[in-house]
């Protein structure tokens, strides 16, 4: 079976050697090459590709916003994130942004060929050496502030962070921020956590919520600060 690559990076060299390396490989077909953010967009929503490889940095809209953009209207698209050496920060934000991994664009050169496979078999794509930076990000990352989750329940674990971050007060372009999500579905996750819950207001889900988790997480009650507005 042929599997279908889109090219997304503003460097026309860079996407010119990406595609002898994918070309190479007889079961591999570029299907398009974008030069920005928006016209990956597009060209992914119109060629509907197995696989996007995206780079971080492009004019108009950077990779993480047209990988937001494209997982939004298709949550089932691939989408493997490319960083420079400089760069690597910013596979952690694609993989919030729902990209299926990320890649040093100084793989070597059979490295890539293999990563586009593994992504179109349903497997994370992450090099060793970055896979190790993401376990040292997430040892430093922050304890989460969440309260327990009951193993059944009429929320799905998307509906349950929303929660979490409603129990933090915060806001509906909070929520989205820290979620990686459009304004738009935020309410309508918050629309569909009332209707489960036979609620009418936010402060409502979250009284059923902490009622439904016993009400016993003492972490959870201390998560429960107004957040302060940044500076």
């Amino acid at each position: 079976m042929t599997i279908r690559v889109l090219l997304a990076d503003d460097q026309t060299l860079i996407r010119a050697g990406f595609k002898m390396i994918i070309d190479s490989e007889t079961d591999f077909e570029v299907v398009g090459e974008a030069h920005d953010g928006r016209e990956a967009v597009e060209l992914c929503l119109h060629y509907k590709p197995d696989v996007v490889l995206m780079d971080v940095v492009m004019p108009v809209l950077d990779g993480i916003q047209a990988t937001k953009r494209i997982i939004e209207q298709n949550p089932n698209q691939l989408v493997v994130i490319l960083t420079s050496s400089d760069e690597e920060e910013f596979g952690f934000v694609g993989l919030r942004a729902g990209a299926a991994g990320f890649l040093s664009k100084d793989v070597d050169i059979d490295v890539l060929p293999q990563a586009v496979r593994g992504a179109a078999n349903g497997e994370a794509v992450i090099s060793r050496h970055l896979g190790m930076r993401l376990v040292e990000h997430l040892r430093k990352a922050p304890e989460p502030s969440t309260g327990m989750r009951p193993v059944k329940s009429p929320l799905t674990p998307r509906e349950w962070e929303i929660i979490d971050l409603l129990c933090e007060e915060a806001s509906t372009d909070e929520i989205a921020r820290d979620l990686v999500l459009s304004t738009e579905t935020v309410r309508s996750h918050v629309k569909n956590i009332l209707r489960k819950l036979d609620v009418r207001s936010r402060e409502q889900a979250v009284a059923v919520a902490e009622a439904m988790r016993g009400g016993t997480n003492d972490a959870h009650a201390r998560s429960r600060q107004r957040r302060r507005p940044e500076h």
